[in-house]
């Protein structure tokens, strides 16, 4: 377990998966050959053969009123196109209660967007059936971008994501849903970074005068902070989600903010600055 302290709020990062197969499904333009110029992406976020080494984790937020989960990552037991997240049967569950926050202990579930790997656990298999997970949490959820992927369930590459995972929490009376600038506890504001998806969400956690931002995927990798015109195939708007990476750069690098990215690997965390023309990320 990895964790940050940010004033008064802890943060705990607990790994679901660790991927090192390369950049063919998120990002397929870098390639080990267009990696070169950034050698500070070594070792942590690239490996010797110049592939993208990526994590799917969540990221516990604890603050002296509320623990919130930020993401759920991929889940057990659910059907799923790509292989290594089809049926799985980790112990995600145990690690999170390992890390001292068992599931019943989790009383507010943040999800920065509703795609796959960002809302796995939002649900368990209960004999047969799809439960909330965490029990005693409110889940919350842009309004903005529940309604759009609700109103897109007919698209039958999706509809199995909501069906298993986001409808039986809300038909459980559980889900907020909030407005993309939404205040959701005194220490944490939610920050807009459309593109990805419609009503994508990053949060920005202020204690005590320390700052940390969690990013979602408005990047999915630090190779979009030296090259933010690196679209992900997934994202929505790839016009949008340039600008977003640019303005959130332009805005918060050389600043004391720890940048929390939702699937960087290694230390997952570091400083934005500026390095010639472009930026990296100082870990």
């Amino acid at each position: 377990m990895v964790s940050w302290q940010i004033g008064d709020v802890k943060i705990t990062r607990v790994v679901e998966m660790v991927s090192e197969k390369g950049n063919r499904f998120i990002l397929p333009m870098a390639t080990a050959e267009a990696l070169e110029p950034y050698p500070w992406l070594k070792p942590h976020f690239v490996n010797e053969e110049g592939k993208l080494i990526m994590s799917i984790h969540a990221l516990i937020v604890e603050t002296p009123d509320r623990t919130i989960m930020v993401d759920t990552c991929l889940g057990n037991d659910k059907k799923r196109d790509m292989p290594l997240w089809n049926m799985r049967s980790g112990p995600f569950l145990e690690d999170i209660s390992n890390a001292g926050y068992p599931r019943e202990k989790i009383d507010a579930v943040m999800c920065t967007h509703l795609h796959v790997d960002h809302v796995g656990w939002n649900t368990m298999l209960v004999d047969g059936k799809w439960v909330p997970t965490f029990p005693n949490a409110r889940y919350l959820m842009a309004d903005k971008e529940f309604n759009y992927w609700r109103d897109s369930r007919d698209d039958p590459s999706y509809n199995d994501i909501f069906d298993d995972s986001v409808q039986p929490i809300f038909d459980a009376g559980l889900v907020d849903l909030v407005d993309t600038e939404a205040q959701i506890c005194p220490e944490i504001k939610l920050e807009p970074t459309f593109g990805h998806t419609p009503g994508h969400v990053s949060l920005h956690i202020t204690s005590n005068g320390e700052e940390a931002i969690i990013t979602g995927d408005f990047m999915h990798h630090p190779c979009q902070i030296a090259r933010p015109d690196w679209c992900a195939v997934v994202d929505y708007d790839q016009t949008e989600s340039h600008k977003t990476r640019l303005d959130f750069f332009s805005k918060y690098s050389d600043r004391p903010v720890l940048i929390i990215g939702t699937h960087f690997s290694g230390p997952s965390a570091g400083h934005l600055i500026k390095d010639g023309d472009n930026y990296r990320l100082k870990v």
